[in-house]
């Protein structure tokens, strides 16, 4: 058996990983980490064979976390942006993950870990995968896929006034509508442009050019008012309101 440990801060995506990883059947899962802090813990701990391992923490990030260990594991980057890869195959890493990640994405680089462990070293070549990456700029997601029954839409991201997780899923709110995406927030607010969308609460991300106003709440909280025809209102949290006062000035 591959013993894995998945690390990921953000719980959706985790339990997603885990879901996946559970129907291979000669990986087993031996634990879950939500920090890099914690991460290191466990597998001076437990040595797993295997550790998947998003590359974008607060505080000590995947590379951190190698870093901070005597001895590595095989390791499986798990990574929204490109640039991360060169970092992650000059540690050694057996592959990288670009999010939002597909099971079968996941089963080939665990087939790539199981030759590894067989003694057949696969890592890819530098070289190529840099030239790869020269060819490509790293650019914020212009389009969102989405999904209506058996459909995939393609939705231009300026269109999108807010994103927001209900039981697990997250969903996309286009006026009057809304569609199921396979991203988790965090990989939304690590692909699409900061400087239009907005964390406003930890299940909403905001379009902030689609916001007519802010008004007061009880509980001297804020609710962002949004430019569809219901004038939607979504929430924003406590420590959000603070930092959007902080960016806008109001």
């Amino acid at each position: 058996m591959i013993r894995t440990l998945v690390v990921e801060d953000e719980k959706l995506a985790r339990d997603r990983l885990v879901s996946f990883l559970k129907d291979i059947s000669d990986v087993a899962v031996i634990g879950q980490a939500k920090n890099g802090v914690e991460a290191v813990r466990l597998i001076e701990e437990a040595s797993p064979d295997l550790v998947l391992l998003d590359v974008q923490m607060p505080g000590m990030d995947g590379l951190g976390v190698l870093r901070a260990l005597n001895q590595r594991p095989q390791v499986v980057f798990a990574t929204a942006f490109d640039e991360y890869a060169i970092q992650a195959f000059e540690v050694h890493a057996a592959d990288y993950l670009l999010k939002p990640i597909t099971r079968t994405r996941l089963e080939e680089a665990v087939r790539r870990v199981r030759l590894r462990l067989a003694g057949e070293r696969t890592a890819p070549q530098l070289d190529s995968l840099m030239q790869m990456l020269e060819r490509r700029e790293r650019r914020y997601l212009t389009q969102v896929p989405v999904h209506r029954g058996r459909h995939i839409l393609v939705l231009p991201s300026d269109r999108i006034l807010w994103f927001e997780v209900e039981y697990r899923l997250v969903y996309a709110h286009i006026d009057g509508d809304r569609y199921m995406t396979n991203f988790t927030l965090k990989d939304l607010e690590e692909r699409l442009d900061p400087e239009a969308f907005f964390r406003a609460h930890k299940s909403r991300l905001v379009n902030l050019n689609h916001v007519r106003a802010i008004v007061p709440w009880f509980g001297g909280r804020f609710k962002l008012v949004m430019r569809d025809q219901k004038g939607s209102e979504v929430e924003l949290s406590r420590a959000q309101a603070r930092e959007l006062r902080g960016r806008m000035h109001w």
